[in-house]
């Protein structure tokens, strides 16, 4: 039950709301907090949960809605819980148990994770929430904490047509572009492929940059040029000149680049299909979080091949390398 409380928190809270609808938010991480918020500015009820309760409190301080104490809590008299946390592991410590959200939502209610999670666990998910009456949808996004925070996120959904639907206009709150791609786990299965493509491409960008720096070339002339052609990529447009200044600190991760990869590699063995430039990436991410750059983001791969020719130069007649 929720407490009197939090009842009368939420009801003050609400006062003066346009119409909407009745949602929680699990998760406020870099890309939940400004997807729960684009939510409430949209006139829709938000409850939000996390983990930590001083970013709940960060996030009440910016947009109207209230905090729940539980994932229960906050799913409970719910239409649409949605989850954006860390993991397979994560997920399950929300959304299964006495204090999970599917405990707490009501039957008719669906829930919508965008955590980017395995597809196995997807398919789990789904026959809990039908054996409790709950529909659920995998529905993992892509477009980085830019895309979370400007409402331009890409949604691949998995689950039956009527679930979508029922889910559908909420998550175009914070999203440009939102497609069923087929049952229950396709959504996962689709960002996989997001990310194969993200990862050869950043490689392919990594090494073309370097190869300018070697040469001696004016990095900004030839990105300005090469963008203009086939060449050109979301990468380059936004990447190539942070890249070069050697800044990491922008949008995804190369720890959940791995964690990706991992996914994507064990499903890859699974289904029979071969990868070998992923999995190659993925070793190479290995070596920029042996450095220390694990929180850098996914563009620092330029990185490595910076360190991994400055460690095979020569050192200077009579020292030591700079």
């Amino acid at each position: 039950m929720i407490a009197a409380g939090w009842v009368q928190e939420w009801l003050a809270t609400m006062s003066g709301t346009a119409d909407g609808t009745d949602v929680a938010f699990v998760g406020l991480g870099v890309m939940g907090f400004p997807m729960a918020g684009h939510l409430a500015a949209a006139g829709h009820r938000v409850a939000v949960y996390n983990r930590t309760g001083e970013r709940a409190e960060a996030w009440l301080r910016k947009h109207r809605g209230a905090r729940a104490l539980t994932p229960r809590q906050a799913a409970e008299g719910k239409r649409l819980i949605f989850l954006c946390v860390g993991n397979d592991d994560d997920v399950r410590s929300v959304a299964l148990g006495q204090d999970g959200v599917f405990a707490g939502a009501p039957p008719g209610a669906t829930v919508v994770d965008h955590t980017t999670a395995s597809a196995k666990l997807a398919r789990e998910l789904a026959k809990f929430g039908g054996d409790v009456g709950v529909g659920f949808l995998d529905a993992p996004v892509s477009g980085g904490q830019a895309g979370a925070e400007n409402g331009q996120l890409t949604v691949m959904a998995g689950g039956t047509e009527d679930v979508f639907a029922a889910a559908e206009p909420v998550m175009r709150c914070y999203a440009k572009a939102v497609r069923r791609m087929g049952d229950v786990g396709s959504g996962q299965l689709a960002k996989m492929v997001n990310q194969v493509c993200i990862a050869g491409v950043l490689q392919g960008l990594a090494e073309g940059l370097h190869f300018a720096e070697k040469a001696g070339l004016d990095l900004d002339a030839v990105v300005n040029v090469i963008s203009q052609g086939a060449a050109q990529s979301w990468q380059m447009d936004n990447r190539a000149a942070t890249m070069a200044r050697r800044e990491f600190e922008f949008g995804f991760a190369v720890n959940w680049m791995r964690k990706d990869l991992d996914m994507t590699l064990a499903a890859a063995r699974e289904l029979g299909a071969r990868m070998p430039l992923a999995a190659l990436v993925d070793q190479f991410y290995a070596d920029v979080q042996a450095f220390g750059g694990g929180r850098w983001d996914t563009s620092s791969l330029i990185e490595r091949l910076r360190r991994v020719e400055a460690a095979k130069s020569p050192a200077p007649p009579g020292g030591e390398r700079a």
